[in-house]
């Protein structure tokens, strides 16, 4: 049919333009990355990442990449190199974020997904929130507490800008980090000005997540004692799939049809066939998180062989990101549908003008008819095809980040800690030996579980 070449090229370069923007990371690559994290194999995840810089990212997903590289580095204690990525990650985003505006435009004409990733205001926080604890590691308290001053400003910022909209606009963990910090370095004034800042954040985080404002319990005797604060990343992040939707051409409401995960392609190509053959149907995608399971609910420190502590809910990472996709969906799905109807009416030009070289082909009225049904099928099926979501985000964060405090006598201790699930029972355990505990002196340990 050399008549249909022209047209229908044309929409295909289109819906291909379209695919060259996605690149996130699939969800397979987050479970295989999550799956070396649980079996704290963090060489191999940080492997795995390396090998899909170029075919799993791409290059509008830098940001991502760094941020996963830098976090799995973390928790594999290689704190210098996962300082130089989360460095790249945040140089990037802020580059981003000042060209954000004059890009906009872009993400109604494609797809938001063929914008460079930008990062979520959560996960620009928990970025210095990363690299201050990278610098605690390292013995860095000076540059932890640049950190410190960063998250503040950006929070600051952050904050100024939402105003008293019901959403996520400050970060409660990152200030309650600072507050220590600041106590570890001797300035009060500053300790207690970020203190009162989490407590006001927890209040808020209790409201719209459901998480308990923390309480830890101290020994009130005047012995001489340091402290060691044990910060568990737990669980896996929720990871965002595409739902989609249909909007009859010529119907206000609109029209639900079908929905499911992006990663099944038989939802892609139902939505193409349907609008395809129907030919009024405008396809519109929206993203949408869905949380993988994990076992590990809880954690208990063992000190000495005696249990001593439990840790508390700091950060519900998972709820932030959710309710953060909540509270901007109207946005996205506005999006969505004028995006959708421009692809409708670029399919619906490119299908008439098939049309007309259709009405020179030989065969009679029905070749004619079948050069038409097949042109305008094509337009539109590959529009359809083209619609998908942003799926991006940050793939290996936890789905928590939980606390334990304890004040101990000065001296080297071993530390166990016990993993359990939602009835208490121990899943799995680690051991840190020999800790060193020192007086009026904070000693930090972390650990990752994924299972």
């Amino acid at each position: 049919m050399r008549y249909l070449q022209p047209s229908v090229c044309a929409v295909v370069a289109a819906a291909a333009l379209a695919a060259t923007g996605c690149g996130a990371p699939s969800s397979v690559s987050k479970r295989t990355v999550n799956g070396f994290l649980a079996q704290r194999d963090y060489a191999k995840a940080e492997a795995y990442l390396d090998a899909g810089k170029e075919t799993q990212y791409g290059k509008r997903n830098m940001v991502l990449y760094y941020l996963d590289k830098g976090l799995v580095q973390h928790h594999a204690g290689k704190y210098k190199e996962s300082d130089a990525s989360f460095d790249i990650a945040e140089k990037r985003m802020d580059e981003l974020y000042t060209k954000s505006v004059t890009k906009a435009g872009a993400m109604v004409v494609i797809n938001d997904a063929t914008m460079d990733y930008m990062g979520e205001p959560f996960e620009r926080a928990l970025t210095h929130v990363c690299r201050a604890l990278n610098y605690v590691f390292l013995g860095n308290h000076d540059e932890a507490l640049v950190e410190s001053r960063k998250v503040e400003r950006f929070l600051t910022e952050l904050g100024d800008k939402v105003g008293a909209k019901p959403i996520y606009k400050d970060d409660a963990f990152a200030r309650y980090l600072d507050s220590m910090l600041y106590a570890d370095a001797g300035k009060r004034d500053d300790a207690r000005i970020s203190y009162q800042a989490a407590q006001a954040a927890y209040a808020d985080y209790q409201k719209a997540y459901g998480t308990p404002i923390p309480r830890f319990d101290f020994p009130k005797d005047k012995k001489k004692r340091g402290e060691v604060v044990f910060i568990h990343y737990n669980g896996v992040a929720p990871r965002k799939i595409t739902k989609t939707f249909q909007i009859a051409w010529n119907q206000a409401l609109p029209l639900m049809q079908a929905s499911g995960d992006a990663e099944a392609e038989g939802a892609k190509v139902k939505n193409a066939l349907t609008a395809g053959f129907m030919g009024r149907a405008v396809t519109v995608a929206f993203p949408a998180y869905t949380q993988d399971p994990y076992v590990i609910t809880s954690s208990e420190l063992m000190i000495d062989n005696q249990p001593v502590a439990s840790t508390i809910l700091m950060e519900d990472v998972s709820a932030i990101a959710q309710k953060t996709l909540e509270h901007r969906m109207t946005a996205i799905k506005g999006r969505a549908i004028v995006r959708a109807t421009v692809k409708y009416i670029l399919a619906e030009t490119a299908s008439k003008a098939a049309a007309k070289g259709c009405d020179q082909m030989p065969g009679g009225f029905l070749a004619v008819q079948a050069c038409k049904l097949a042109s305008r099928g094509a337009a539109h099926g590959l529009a359809a095809l083209s619609e998908y979501a942003d799926t991006r985000g940050w793939a290996v964060l936890p789905a928590q980040i939980r606390m334990a405090r304890v004040k101990l006598e000065p001296g080297k201790h071993d530390i166990a800690i016990h993993y359990k699930n939602n009835l208490g029972v121990m899943i799995s355990s680690q051991t840190f030996s020999g800790v060193m505990v020192a007086d009026h002196r904070r000693t930090y340990l972390s650990a990752r579980t994924a299972q």
